[in-house]
């Protein structure tokens, strides 16, 4: 939680003379080659059928590619925080997404709770963006939070889809940010931009912070609470992250809370919460 929590402000510091594309790809391409070597260490099997493949890259493509390209792109027009903010309704997108692929159930829990929490999310950004004008930052900046949101929801079913297929969290983990390296390698390409690197200590510090801990330690982690709690309860995390983030986002990049915004904070809160505690009718529910 604490290194989920502060990842989104250390984000900012990959921003501006290195493109998203360009430093999203250095992130995970470094966290593969680490997650690799740990796999060879451990003899772990990496090598799959190609439906495996294509699950693997689907993965990586929506998790760590367009997931995190959104994001990156998103803390280039708002605060970390409020980027953070978006993601605490993943809980209830994560259930949404279960229920399309798999079929699983929602409970009215989930439901009630996820909708209170995505109350809370507009109650955080409405400050932002009342009295904006079309074309804002703002409100570009919540449509790639938007957009970051529906993609790592479909991360988490390809997730789920490969553990049902036997593949092991650090495999998983290997061979998806291998994929979603790749997919920003390959907009680098697309769209002509330089495939930079700045070797400045605020940026260096921040690339093996977000490779290690961020990445490799926080993934590994949420990917095993993912398979033993489901993706609606998984997804709670992102709102104990959301507080850490928040103040992160107040102390460092001037974040000014309002009563409107700590009143959807708590209810961002007690959405998931909501959500978390489960009656004993729920327990044959997702």
């Amino acid at each position: 939680m604490l290194i989920w929590g502060t990842t989104w402000l250390a984000i900012t510091f990959q921003l501006g003379s290195v493109t998203p594309e360009a430093s999203v790809a250095w992130r995970f391409g470094l966290s593969a080659l680490i997650l690799t070597a740990v796999c060879r260490w451990q003899r772990l099997p990496l090598r799959f059928g190609w439906r495996v493949h294509l699950h693997l890259a689907g993965f990586g493509i929506t998790m760590f590619g367009v997931g995190y390209l959104c994001v990156y792109y998103a803390e280039s027009h708002v605060a970390s925080g409020l980027v953070a903010v978006g993601y605490s309704v993943l809980p209830l997108t994560n259930q949404i997404g279960a229920r399309v692929a798999f079929g699983s159930p929602i409970s009215r829990r989930v439901s009630i709770g996820g909708l209170v929490g995505l109350f809370g999310v507009i109650c955080v950004f409405w400050p932002e963006l009342a009295g904006l004008h079309p074309g804002s930052d703002v409100i570009l900046g919540a449509l790639l939070t938007i957009g970051g949101v529906l993609s790592s929801t479909a991360g988490n079913v390809w997730a789920t889809q490969l553990e049902r297929e036997k593949v092991g969290v650090l495999q998983k983990m290997a061979w998806g940010m291998a994929y979603g390296t790749a997919t920003c390698l390959i907009a680098v390409l697309l769209t002509g931009q330089p495939m930079t690197f700045d070797p400045s200590p605020a940026y260096v510090l921040s690339w093996l912070y977000l490779a290690l801990f961020g990445s490799v330690a926080a993934f590994f982690f949420y990917l095993k609470l993912l398979e033993n709690v489901g993706g609606g309860r998984a997804g709670y995390i992102g709102v104990m992250t959301t507080v850490v983030a928040l103040v992160m986002s107040s102390l460092f990049e001037h974040f000014t809370w309002t009563p409107l915004s700590v009143i959807g904070l708590v209810a961002a809160i007690f959405g998931n919460v909501f959500i978390l505690r489960r009656s004993p009718a729920d327990s044959s529910e997702a």
